[in-house]
């Protein structure tokens, strides 16, 4: 059989940046792009050595970078502190008054912190941290809801070289548990709870569920964000509104080694011993700050907002560090999108005079679902510069969000990226890179992509393949925690020196990247391996289909059948003639290899509560019948229900 993976879908539509836009923007040219592209590959010293001294060092580095495959240190011999580089340098100049975060709770509530007020709050509670007993190198576990105090918490962390370990609030005592254990960690910052959806998240309650297996922490600092009723354990538990009451305001920065440890983060969806991802100081925060300068052409009267939860990368990378590094003013909110209806993220883009605006394809796709009455009603003319992040985002998505969000005159910025990277890899430069709906295009700089063949040659226009990265970038991964083999074997066994995205990808004849699916989602039908984003894209091209999954299931006689799950759009009923309607439509964008075998429209798909669909648990249902997995990250239990009611007729 064939190792290859097929790919059938073509996309011929380009969108051209607007000659005002271009005007404007840090990259204004495609010759400016491969011009400065060539550098960071062909001398990558000079690159980054140049776009690191805009930030600050304590001590000059004696190399930018130490390379033996596949360990990296870079700006090796400086001393840096990340959270100095994110506050402090931006007070001695006119962004010390300026917004930082603009911050909005779900019930309402409004807060706006400056930069001097956000360095206050952080020295504050680095002095609280200090004075309790945390030092640097020790393992913090945060477990919040989206306030500003989270981002405090992660700056503090870094302010005293502590290890921050981020874990979502909407991950169990479980998934803590497993947290704490492999981190070691000592120290939890959490919250009595959050808001989500109306309803209050007891985050302090998951917490000391975790604490009674787990009994190595010696501290737990609880922040006052809902008023229940909070158990507090005498000796450990403390109040952070008590605790900073008194704390003073000052704090010096000291300077770490470039390799300091700065954040551990699990992956989500990893089976087995959770895989903590460890980056470093210095290369995370060069890779962070001059990724979010370009990629989102950062100014100066920018309001930029990105809609993740600090407990992924993406709100690393993209909340706390680079957009901070850059001293812009951004939006922060607590709660669900859809609250109280899907109007509320775009009365926010209206209300602050959101210019850029970085989000999910599932929220999208949810978005177009809900219908454009939503945003239609709204003012979103201040906006000129979009975002999609989390997945590939499907063409006719792309295009909705292009003519419904960007009113047909924003760039799209669609990025790939991992928790592994720390920062976007390949993405679309806003001034300068054609469009197509679907692709995220080309490498950013220091970003030496390829996709390979099983034999590790180079695949050819439209072949699919593995992507690789063949040259290490400042943000890269450093180990897997406490398992050094383990990140050998898992990104640097197939290819000699070459990072394993785990993604299959293919180019197209202009050299633009379209990410298929993870490798272990591509199906193998008839001897074709097929990725199971392009079949998902096909069935959400069609006008009724709001949103979609598939997955494969075993078959004797083709290997696997291909399975569909999917929603309607509001008003859009379901029906038999629908579903042959559906795989017709799949045969014409594919081809008849494509076809879904069977079709399930269903009101929902299981995802979890940051809005990622989980095709394992689909996976299951569609082999078993029932679901037996960890299912504590799933927002809504009743879809399973309905779904195994939906596969049972």
């Amino acid at each position: 059989m064939s190792q290859k993976i097929e790919s059938h879908l073509v996309e011929n539509r380009v969108f051209k940046p607007s000659k005002e836009f271009s005007k404007a923007a840090r990259i204004s040219s495609m010759a400016q792009y491969k011009r400065l592209y060539k550098e960071s590959i062909d001398k990558p010293a000079t690159f980054w050595a140049r776009e690191a001294k805009e930030l600050v060092w304590q001590k000059p580095w004696k190399k930018v970078l130490d390379w033996k495959a596949p360990f990296a240190k870079w700006f090796v011999g400086a001393k840096v502190n990340v959270c100095e580089n994110c506050v402090d340098r931006h007070l001695d100049g006119p962004r010390r008054n300026k917004a930082a975060i603009i911050w909005e709770g779900e019930p309402g509530e409004k807060r706006t912190l400056t930069y001097q007020q956000l360095h206050r709050e952080v020295c504050r509670f680095a002095n609280v941290l200090e004075a309790r007993g945390v030092k640097a190198k020790e393992r913090v576990l945060i477990y919040m809801p989206m306030v500003p105090e989270a981002a405090i918490a992660m700056l503090a962390c870094a302010r005293i070289g502590a290890v921050h370990n981020v874990v979502f609030g909407g991950f169990s005592a479980e998934s803590i548990i497993d947290r704490l254990d492999d981190s070691e960690s000592t120290t939890v910052i959490t919250a009595d709870g959050g808001y989500r959806r109306g309803k209050i998240v007891p985050l302090k309650a998951s917490v000391d569920e975790a604490l009674k297996k787990y009994k190595k922490v010696e501290r737990v600092f609880v922040y006052q964000r809902t008023g229940e009723k909070t158990t507090m354990k005498r000796g450990r538990d403390l109040w952070w509104h008590e605790e900073v009451a008194s704390a003073s305001g000052k704090h010096t920065p000291k300077g770490f080694d470039s390799e300091h440890p700065l954040f551990i983060l699990y992956t989500s969806g990893s089976t087995g011993k959770p895989k903590g991802i460890l980056h470093t100081s210095g290369g995370y925060l060069v890779g962070t700050y001059v990724s979010s300068k370009y990629i989102f052409d950062m100014q100066d009267d920018d309001v930029y907002w990105c809609t993740a939860d600090v407990g992924w990368i993406t709100g690393h990378s993209y909340i706390t560090y680079g957009p901070l590094a850059n001293g812009i003013t951004q939006v922060m909110y607590e709660g669900a999108p859809n609250y109280p209806d899907f109007g509320r993220l775009w009365d926010m883009v209206e209300e602050y005079g959101v210019t850029t605006f970085y989000t999910a394809p599932t929220a999208i796709r949810a978005f177009i679902k809900a219908g454009d009455k939503f945003p239609e009603s709204r003012d979103l003319s201040s906006l000129r510069l979009l975002g999609s992040v989390g997945e590939p985002i499907n063409p006719e998505a792309w295009m909705w969000y292009h003519d419904k969000i960007g009113g047909g005159r924003c760039p799209i910025v669609d990025t790939w990226w991992q928790t592994e990277t720390g920062a976007i890899m390949i993405s679309p430069l806003p001034g300068c890179t054609p469009c197509k709906p679907g692709t995220a295009t080309l490498p950013f700089f220091g970003v030496d992509a390829a996709i390979l063949d099983e034999t590790g040659q180079e695949c050819k226009a439209n072949e699919g393949g593995k992507l690789v990265i063949r040259k290490p970038w400042p943000s890269m991964l450093r180990t897997i925690y406490g398992d050094k083999t383990r990140y050998k074997k898992t990104y640097w066994n197939d290819y000699p020196g070459m990072y394993t995205a785990g993604d299959g990808a293919r180019r197209d004849k202009d050299g633009n990247f379209w990410i298929v699916g993870r490798l272990d989602d591509v199906l193998n039908v008839s001897g074709h391996r097929l990725g199971t984003a392009e079949v998902e894209s096909a069935l959400v091209s069609h006008k009724a289909v709001a949103e979609a999954a598939v997955v494969g299931k075993p078959h004797e006689i083709k290997g696997q059948a291909v399975v569909a799950f999917l929603t309607l759009k509001e008003g859009i009923a379901s029906s038999d003639k629908m579903k042959v309607e559906l795989r017709n439509h799949v045969g014409k964008v594919i081809g008849a290899i494509a076809k879904p075998d069977a079709i399930h429209i269903t009101p929902a798909l299981p995802k979890t509560r940051s809005g990622k669909i989980m095709r394992r648990l689909l996976k299951e249902l569609v082999a078993t019948g029932k679901v037996s997995g960890n299912v504590t990250t799933l927002e809504d239990y009743s879809v399973i229900a309905a779904l195994q009611k939906e596969l049972g007729k």
